[in-house]
């Protein structure tokens, strides 16, 4: 599954810079997360960095977008160039 940043988001900035993917950036309100980019740090930690970094807890899973950890080991090898 990807991540989704919910609108109790503060808009402190320390989610963005520890993405691995780039998939955290400022939208029209609060900061977003592109699903298609986030792998919930698979491949990159062993948790999401995003989570752990969020002083508010308002990251949560996307209830649209659901991966097991093939689809996102996956996506992680397709973004960072690995076969």
């Amino acid at each position: 599954m990807a991540l989704r940043i919910t609108d109790e988001c503060i808009n402190c900035d320390v989610c963005e810079p520890q993405c691995p993917n780039d998939a955290i950036y400022m939208g029209p309100q609060i900061y977003e997360i592109a699903p298609e980019r986030c792998t919930e740090c698979v491949g990159h930690h062993d948790e999401p960095q995003c989570k752990v970094v969020c002083p508010v807890e308002c990251i949560t899973l996307h209830p649209d977008w659901h991966e097991g950890q093939d689809a996102l080991m996956a996506k992680y090898r397709r973004l960072t160039g690995q076969p």
